[in-house]
């Protein structure tokens, strides 16, 4: 697991695809650190999505990182690539109400119990039959992306539970930046998926 940034408090990683970020990353961390080690979980990946994560090393900063989450002040960014060309930027809101025995997300149309906001911005930076977007995301809502592009005719490329009939096994989204206050100062830690090409 590649590491890219650790002190006393926090420690941040490249989160691979196929890891349960909030079991087995943990665990894998407390293996290569020492079981003495604790890692607490401050936001979540699905399993088969990658990319740059943020664990805290002890309750203080669990907690302080947590409410920086809760004000809004941790920019999360993501890349994606999406079937076909979605509009060369945009606002996305929708409301989500997720099935849990399916483990599915739905757009709908009114409010009612379960029903959560969803809000991201996006700009593209490729496009052809696959194009590659860039994602902001204002709410973290399960499968946010992966339902609000798919909802729109643009699903990740390899999603399957949205859409895609890609032969890929997994969606081609990313964690990519993260932002966020630490110890009185703003910080940045990113990283970029192999499928896209630097430069």
């Amino acid at each position: 697991m590649e590491i890219l940034y650790k002190d006393e408090n926090i420690i941040v990683i490249v989160k691979p695809v196929g890891l349960d970020s909030e079991s087995e990353v943990p665990k894998a961390l407390c293996e290569e650190f020492g079981s003495d080690s604790e890692f607490f979980t401050l936001h979540r990946l699905d399993k088969n999505v990658g990319g740059v994560m943020i664990y805290a090393k002890n309750k203080k900063t669990t907690a302080t990182l947590s409410k920086a989450i809760q004000d809004g002040k941790m920019v999360k960014e993501y890349l994606a690539m999406v079937h076909g060309t979605p509009p060369e930027s945009g606002v996305l809101e929708d409301l989500l109400f997720k099935d849990s025995r399916k483990n599915k997300v739905f757009v709908v149309k009114r409010q009612r119990a379960g029903v959560k906001k969803a809000k991201l911005e996006y700009r593209r930076l490729s496009e052809g039959e696959e194009s590659l977007v860039h994602i902001r995301l204002y709410t973290g809502r399960s499968h946010q992306i992966r339902v609000q592009f798919a909802s729109r005719g643009y699903p990740l490329v390899g999603d399957h539970k949205y859409g895609s009939r890609s032969e890929l096994n997994a969606p081609m989204l990313f964690s990519h930046k993260i932002t966020f206050p630490y110890m009185g100062k703003e910080v940045s830690f990113e990283a970029a998926p192999d499928w896209v090409s630097e430069g």
